[in-house]
C-alpha cells in the first residue's frame, strides 16, 4: 500500500540520489510544468534529476527552463528507459497509473527504485510506495509547491517558479476553473516573490500561435461544430484530410474543446481528431456532468470530473454517432 506520510522519503533524500521524473503521454502544460518546476527544485538540492516525456509536446511549451533537458522515450526507447532504470528514485507526475504512461507502461512497473506519485486525478493505482494524491488540487504543479514545503523547504528559484507557474495556470483554465482556492492563490504569490512575470508566461503560452493555426481555429468553430441543444451538448470534429489541409501540428487543438461551453445552455463539449488508426478525443463539462466518467464508460480514457480524454476505435462518423 502507498505510504502518504513522507518522513521516510524526507530522509532518503536527505543525501545526494539519482531520480528520474516521469509525466503522462502527450504532455500537457501541467505535466512539463510540474516536471520541470521539481526537476529545478531537487537540482538545486543537489541530486542528480533526468526528466524523461513518453512523447514529444506542443512548441508553445518549449520555453520553460530545462525543456533542453528533457528525454523523449518515443525514438530514444532504449537510452530513456536506461535513466530510468538507473534512477534510485521515480517521481511520476500528473498520472495516476502506469497506462497513463503509454510506452513507459512496462518500465515502470518493473523498475526496482523508489516510486513517488503527485498526482490529482481521481481513481489513484496503487503502484508507487509514496502517493501524494489531492484531487481537490487545480494542478499536479500546485502540489509540487506542497512537496517541497514537505520536505521542510521552499521552492528555490524563478526558474522552478515559472515552469510551476505555467502547470497552475493552464490546468486552471486560466484560474478559471472551480478548482482554484485560496491556497492557488497564495502559491502564486510565491512564485511571483521569487520573479515570475506571469504576463510573460501567458503570452509564451497562449500569444504565439501560428497563423495556419489560429485560421483552423476559425474552421472549426464556423464549420465544425455540431450544437445539440436538446442534450446541452456541442462537439468538434476533425479529420485527417482536414488537418493536412491546416498543416496541424501537435497543440493546435489544445484549448478549442473550451469554446462551445460558451454558449448559453451547452454544459457539454467534446471534440474528436482523427489519427492513424484510432479518434483521439477530449471532452470538458460545466457543473454536474461527469466526464470523467463518461470517458472511463465509453471511451477507455478518464481525468476530471469536468475535463477528461479518451480514444475510440471506430471510424470518426461512427464515433461521432
Amino acid at each position: 500500500m502507498s505510504k502518504t506520510d513522507f518522513t521516510e522519503l524526507k530522509k532518503f533524500l536527505s543525501t545526494t540520489r539519482k531520480i528520474a521524473i516521469v509525466a503522462h503521454k502527450s504532455p500537457d502544460g501541467d505535466a512539463i510544468g510540474s516536471s520541470l518546476g521539481l526537476y529545478h527544485y531537487l537540482m538545486y538540492k543537489g541530486h542528480s534529476v533526468q526528466v524523461i516525456m513518453p512523447n514529444d509536446y506542443p512548441t508553445f511549451l518549449k520555453w520553460m527552463p530545462g525543456n533542453d533537458k528533457i528525454v523523449l522515450h518515443e525514438g530514444n526507447e532504449q537510452n530513456a528507459e536506461a535513466l530510468i532504470n538507473d534512477a534510485e528514485v521515480l517521481f511520476c507526475l500528473d498520472f495516476n497509473t502506469p497506462s497513463r504512461a503509454f510506452g513507459l507502461e512496462e518500465v515502470l512497473r518493473k523498475s526496482d527504485n523508489l516510486k513517488v506519485m503527485i498526482d490529482h486525478h481521481p481513481q489513484p493505482d496503487g503502484f508507487v510506495d509514496y502517493m501524494l494524491s489531492d484531487t481537490s488540487s487545480c494542478s499536479t504543479a500546485q502540489l509540487i509547491h506542497r512537496f517541497a514545503q514537505m520536505m521542510g523547504d521552499k521552492i528555490p528559484n524563478k526558474e522552478s517558479g515559472a515552469c510551476l507557474y505555467c502547470g497552475i495556470m493552464t490546468d486552471s483554465g486560466n484560474f478559471r476553473f472551480p478548482s482554484v482556492t485560496s491556497e492557488t492563490h497564495r502559491i502564486v504569490a510565491d512564485l511571483l516573490d521569487l520573479g515570475v512575470k506571469h504576463d510573460e508566461v501567458y503570452n509564451s503560452v497562449h500569444n504565439t500561435s501560428s497563423e495556419h493555426r489560429l485560421r483552423l481555429l476559425g474552421y472549426c468553430l464556423d464549420d465544425k461544430l455540431e450544437v445539440h441543444s436538446k442534450y446541452g451538448t456541442a462537439f468538434i470534429s476533425l479529420s485527417l484530410d482536414e488537418k493536412k489541409r491546416f498543416r496541424f501540428e501537435k497543440g493546435d487543438m489544445e484549448g478549442t474543446v473550451n469554446y462551445p461551453l460558451s454558449i448559453e445552455g451547452i454544459n457539454f463539449s467534446a471534440i474528436f481528431i482523427e489519427a492513424e488508426g484510432l479518434i483521439k478525443c477530449s471532452f470538458r463539462s460545466i457543473g454536474d456532468f461527469d466526464v470523467n466518467l463518461f470517458a472511463r464508460a465509453h471511451f477507455d480514457g478518464g481525468g476530471h470530473r469536468n475535463a477528461a480524454g479518451g480514444r475510440s476505435d471506430l471510424s470518426l462518423e461512427e464515433t461521432k454517432k
